[in-house]
């Protein structure tokens, strides 16, 4: 599983709750709409809860956001942890419950967590690549309260998505969608974005709109994890990027014009990719401030790839609670706010607006996780980022084969170098 963007996990169908949470938050009064000092800067309650049950999955994504090393983090909470930190969380107060992993129907009591999250009052999401959603199953989960879900395709043709997957699953998503549909749910058709599918962008929308996704998310690929080792591959040209921008233009014209006929709506939200924008994006709308996500192991992160970071030891659910960890822990406190920044953060006009970025891009692209985020053209390291998108635009073959998501990989992209014997001259 993959999602594009930093923000790509907030489903549009609970804006109005979630942002009536953050503008509570934020101290604004939601019916005059004036803003209103804040009493303490205590952060609010996390509002998405993000629940990574597994790092196994039966596709083998290149942009897969699962950690490299997820072959180093095999063990799973059990069913009655999982339990604990759904109560937990609801009573600090989040809103939104998201199931994904890997692919989270590969475990077994997947039905009773989310069972457990809607007696809660959570809104349930399950983010699945399909594989394992039979007809029992689905109806099952309906039973136990799921609410809506989102649907993974890679292409809008077999051989591309099944090559970018490295598995033989397109007819099995059209199968998966057409039960979403029969089932009731919310359908949001997810689909990474990236230089080998962006030029296909029309028949992809076309494809959910064949399948009658509600939400299509055409989230271009973020540069981290597995999507970073590929990302040579991956990064699109400028040119490719405003061709995708005005084919989604186009079709948000269309569905607009059909639905002043009275015909079906369909919502196309474009996340557009930071390398080429040249400006950070606000790291998980706020580092430690709506997202939390505890992984298969139970270690509880920021954001999903935040395990990275060097000097940080982020706490365990398993030793420690969900409220503990969201107000106390130093990982959830290190990159609040703006009081870890230095220049050329801390003089910024933007420093508000975007707190310097993502932190775990910092860490990639300039080795500190307090540097500005490299996509800053204000960032010492700008420059790496300008060399990527250059690449990209000259057409350089990359210098190694795409990398595909599996646990040999994993293993082998971190073991240890190979001891080389040194013989003194005699």
């Amino acid at each position: 599983m993959h999602w594009g963007g930093p923000m790509s996990e907030m489903r549009q169908q609970a804006d109005g709750q979630v942002a009536a949470l953050l503008a509570a938050q934020a101290g604004v009064d939601t019916a005059t709409g004036q803003a209103q000092a804040l009493v303490s800067t205590r952060p609010g309650p996390p509002l998405w809860l993000l629940a990574e049950v597994t790092y196994r999955c039966p596709l083998h994504c290149v942009f897969c956001y699962n950690p490299t090393d997820f072959a180093a983090h095999e063990q799973e909470l059990d069913t009655a942890s999982w339990l604990r930190v759904l109560r937990e969380g609801r009573e600090l107060g989040a809103v939104q419950c998201g199931f994904s992993g890997g692919e989270p129907l590969l475990r077994d009591d997947l039905e009773d967590l989310i069972a457990e999250a809607h007696r809660l009052g959570y809104y349930t999401n399950l983010l699945t690549s399909g594989v394992g959603l039979t007809p029992e199953r689905a109806r099952t989960l309906k039973a136990a309260g799921l609410d809506h879900v989102q649907l993974s395709f890679q292409d809008s043709t077999r051989e591309v998505n099944d090559f970018l997957s490295h598995t033989k699953t397109f007819a099995l998503k059209h199968k998966v969608a057409e039960l979403i549909k029969r089932e009731g749910w919310p359908m949001v058709m997810n689909v990474v974005v990236h230089r080998l599918n962006i030029d296909h962008l029309d028949t992809i929308i076309a494809l959910a709109d064949e399948l009658g996704a509600e939400y299509v998310e055409l989230a271009n690929s973020q540069y981290y994890s597995w999507a970073l080792v590929n990302r040579d591959h991956l990064l699109p040209t400028r040119a490719q990027l405003a061709g995708a921008e005005a084919t989604t233009a186009a079709w948000r014209a269309r569905i607009e014009a059909r639905v002043a006929q009275g015909g079906r709506p369909m919502r196309l939200f474009f996340v557009a990719p930071d390398y080429h924008d040249g400006q950070p994006k606000k790291c998980m709308n706020g580092w430690g401030n709506v997202f939390l996500t505890i992984t298969p192991d139970g270690t509880a992160l920021p954001c999903h790839t935040a395990r990275m970071l060097p000097g940080l030891a982020f706490p365990n659910v398993a030793t420690s609670s969900v409220r503990e960890i969201w107000y106390e822990s130093e990982g959830f406190n290190r990159y609040r706010g703006t009081g870890w920044m230095k220049d050329p953060c801390t003089t910024c006009p933007d420093r508000d607006k975007d707190l310097g970025g993502c932190r775990c891009q910092a860490y990639m692209l300039a080795g500190d996780p307090a540097a500005a985020d490299p996509v800053c053209p204000k960032s010492a390291h700008h420059h790496v980022v300008q060399a990527a998108v250059a690449a990209a635009e000259a057409g350089e073959p990359p210098a190694r084969p795409m990398i595909f998501r599996d646990r040999k990989n994993s293993l082998t992209l971190h073991s240890p170098p190979a001891h080389t014997a040194v013989t003194a001259d005699r």
